[in-house]
């Protein structure tokens, strides 16, 4: 996670006319007291530091601005500015070049001109395991939307031709941006080797050859590229805002005016791009035996079996957003139980307006590129033995007998990647180095979305 950043500016301006506080103040049976809009916008300020702590951003309180009860000719204005943003920014980049090679090889023995007794040759096992996982690359964020609270603004029972006006401007912004890079390069070369042994020109007695096992065992793992990310309302709030916008009960020739804009962005960009190449040559060989040019005896070659497994399993690009800020504005907008007009005594007609802008946006963008390049050469082989020019005993009773066993080969590779969930249940693979954030993995489901199962 490279930043995350919470910001709420509020601006208040009161103006005083005549030597009378006009503006966002109330009067009520005489008494002059603040409204709350400047003390709620401080108790935001002050908690502030306290939520960006808790990875939440700040959330506007319920706004209230009302002019009211003012003389006759006043002036009265309030304009009220309010910008809460929400920025949260995660990138990785990952390079990683495995470069493995592992040979085992048993073998390469020679037993060559002897004379009388029995000459044996016994070869053990080569057995090569290589693994290579590679587990990088994962953005979550858990993030509260910039919630507006509930927002009232009144012009009422203000005298005869008085000027009032409220300018109300609301911005909430919350942007996640989460992205990913992974270059991966598994280069695995792994060698079983056993055999290769040699028994020539020996006479009297038998010579047998007998080689082991050749086993390879070969997996490479990536996963890698997984963005989570959740963004809703702090827990207890609702969805909409409710708006209310009242011009009521104002004196004769009073000039009302509320301008009103209010407007809530959501923004998520979830991005993968990987790039993974697999280059595995697995060789299990087992055999390469000579017996040549023996006198008298039997003349024996038995070869092991040879077996090859290789896996590759690359799981990439995995978006998943759970994006639910609420899109809905409840506006009340009222005009009601004010004087008539006047132009220097003359009617011209109702001079209250209220004018609103309601924005609600709503954006979650997913993107992912892969590049999967698997390149797998896996060989079993047993046998390429030779038993030549070998001479029985006087009876005829030696027969020279080969036997080679099994030579198997098992290659799997699966790439699953490319995955957008949108408000959907099922989170992204888990990896370990990244810290849980309210994240709940159901190992079933998520396997099965990949189209993999456990018994």
């Amino acid at each position: 996670m490279d930043g995350e950043r919470s910001v709420i500016r509020s601006a208040v301006f009161l103006r005083r006319d005549n030597g009378r506080e006009t503006g966002n103040i109330q009067r009520r049976g005489g008494e002059t007291i603040m409204n709350d809009t400047k003390r709620k916008l401080a108790t935001a300020i002050a908690t502030g530091a306290l939520l960006l702590n808790a990875f939440a951003p700040i959330a506007f309180a319920d706004t209230t601005i009302q002019i009211s009860g003012n003389g006759a000719g006043s002036n009265n204005w309030a304009n009220v500015n309010q910008v809460s943003t929400t920025t949260v920014n995660q990138t990785n980049n990952a390079n990683v070049t495995n470069n493995v090679n592992a040979t085992a090889d048993t073998g390469d023995n020679s037993a060559n001109f002897n004379t009388g007794g029995n000459v044996t040759v016994n070869t053990g096992d080569a057995n090569v395991t290589t693994n290579v996982s590679n587990t990088l690359n994962a953005n979550q964020a858990q993030v509260n939307c910039c919630q507006a609270g509930n927002t009232n603004v009144t012009i009422e029972g203000n005298g005869v031709f008085s000027n009032n006006t409220v300018n109300l401007t609301q911005v909430g912004t919350t942007n996640v941006s989460q992205n990913n890079n992974a270059n991966v390069y598994n280069n695995v070369n792994a060698t079983a080797d056993t055999g290769d042994n040699k028994a020539k020109w020996n006479t009297g007695g038998d010579v047998t050859i007998m080689t082991g096992n050749a086993t390879v065992n070969t997996s490479v793992s990536t996963t890698a590229n997984s963005n989570w990310a959740k963004v809703s309302p702090p827990t207890g709030a609702g969805l909409g805002t409710d708006v209310a916008l009242r011009i009521l009960d104002n004196g004769a020739g009073s000039n009302n005016f509320i301008g009103a804009t209010l407007i809530k962005t959501t923004d998520v960009n979830q991005s993968n791009s990987a790039y993974v190449n697999n280059n595995v040559n697995a060789d299990a060989d087992t055999g390469d035996n000579k017996a040549k040019f023996n006198t008298g005896g039997d003349v024996v070659i038995d070869t092991g079996n040879a077996k090859v497994t290789a896996d590759v399993d690359n799981m990439v690009n995995f978006n998943s957003a759970d994006v639910n800020c609420g899109c809905a504005f409840g506006l009340l907008a009222k005009i009601d139980g004010n004087g008539a007009g006047f132009d220097h005594y003359e009617y011209y007609g109702d001079p209250n307006v209220i004018t609103a802008t309601l924005i609600s946006v709503q954006d979650v963008g997913q993107g992912n590129n892969a590049y999967l390049n698997n390149n797998v050469d896996g060989d079993a082989d047993t046998g390429d033995n030779k038993a030549k020019w070998n001479t029985g005993d006087s009876n005829g009773s030696s027969d020279p007998s080969v036997v080679t066993g099994n030579a198997t080969e098992n290659v799997g590779v699966s790439n699953s990647g490319n995955v957008n969930a949108l408000n959907s249940s099922i989170t992204p693979f888990p990896l370990p180095q990244m810290p849980q954030v309210g994240v709940t993995v159901n190992w079933a489901a998520l396997l099965a979305f990949f189209g993999m199962f456990v018994n």
